[in-house]
């Protein structure tokens, strides 16, 4: 197993639950089975996973790639876990001549369906900015919410529902920032907007405020944050959300978010794959893993412009708002590429 450390910068700071950041730091990891090499990434992100410092400290300390995932060595640092898990699975992929993702799943999407990312700016450069991402072939949008006032909230998603009609799915994302009462007017406010769904309205630990609010409400409910503060069985035994949002950084691995969105389908809860902002190898082993999830929601994968540069060309650029899978084996991206 060898491993890469790189450094790459972002065109916007990005805000987290540790302050804001302003460059990807990272590591590849390449495992070599049988003469196939395979490529993973470990992108740690404050608040999500492990540090920088403990994911290098871990990945140092692997002999065999394989036993250490299986004998747990890996299971406290999932961006660690994720780069070789996904290394190890992009190495049999090669080696098979079959794209990642016709060996997750039995049947395998060919091309998703994403969401724009639109921030928190005011009420006229977020209606610029939904109509920009429309007329490029985007028709899911994703608001951030919760930095502002409620009123400019509210304020700022009626614009956009009136400036891009009502064939276009809206998603506010609140990141945690609001308690039970001001949710609550919140999703009495937007109900008219018919919002595809509202992100973590509370805190990451307040499941059962998230029930409630389900319960009370037609808008439905996802929860992100919430899986990186508790076990995906108990989000899903919560009945705390309609969609679960889910990060492969963050759980650990591609079977890791698989094994959840199963045991989701299994209750009527859907799956949306997003990245944490990471580099090309990261972002569309997300991409492989969304095409195994069942169901037709845009996940949250167009982030390739977060970055300054990135570590290859990319083999899934966004088109008219959706992203195809790399036919290619594996990953689909030249190992020489990254690891010259």
């Amino acid at each position: 197993m060898r491993l890469r450390e790189f450094s790459l910068g972002l065109r916007q700071p990005l805000s987290t639950a540790k302050g804001d950041i302003d460059r990807r730091e990272g590591i590849l990891v390449a495992v070599e089975m049988g003469g196939t090499t395979g490529v993973g990434e470990a992108t740690p992100l404050p608040g999500w996973t492990e540090s920088l410092a403990e994911c290098r400290d871990v990945l140092e300390s692997v002999g065999d790639p394989q036993t250490a995932l299986d004998d747990g060595t890996l299971d406290e640092t999932p961006a660690a876990r994720y780069a070789v898990s996904l290394a190890l699975a992009d190495a049999t992929a090669r080696a098979e001549n079959r794209p990642l993702a016709s060996t997750l799943a039995t049947r395998s999407h060919t091309s998703l369906p994403v969401n724009a990312t639109l921030g928190d700016a005011g009420v006229e450069s977020t209606v610029e900015a939904a109509v920009d991402a429309v007329s490029t072939g985007f028709d899911c949008l994703k608001l951030k919410v919760g930095a502002r006032s409620l009123d400019d909230d509210i304020d700022r998603l009626r614009a956009v529902r009136d400036a891009v009609g009502p064939d276009v799915s809206l998603r506010a994302d609140a990141n945690g920032a609001w308690d039970r009462w001001t949710a609550d007017r919140f999703l009495d406010a937007v109900e008219p907007l018919n919002l595809e769904y509202l992100e973590q309205p509370l805190p990451a630990e307040e499941l059962d405020g998230h029930a409630v609010l389900r319960r009370l409400h037609d808008t439905p409910l996802a929860i992100d944050e919430s899986l990186a503060a508790v076990s995906p069985e108990r989000a899903i035994a919560s009945n705390a959300a309609d969609v679960l949002v889910c990060k492969p950084m963050a759980l650990g691995g591609p079977d890791r978010v698989l094994s959840v969105a199963e045991r989701a389908h299994d209750v009527g809860v859907d799956v949306v794959v997003t990245t944490t902002i990471d580099a090309v190898v990261g972002r569309v082993g997300a991409l492989h893993v969304a095409a195994a999830v069942p169901g037709e929601r845009a996940h949250g994968l167009a982030t390739a412009s977060f970055l300054e540069t990135d570590l290859a060309p990319d083999p899934a650029p966004v088109r008219d708002g959706s992203m195809q899978v790399p036919d290619s084996p594996g990953l689909g991206i030249d190992v020489a590429d990254l690891l010259d």
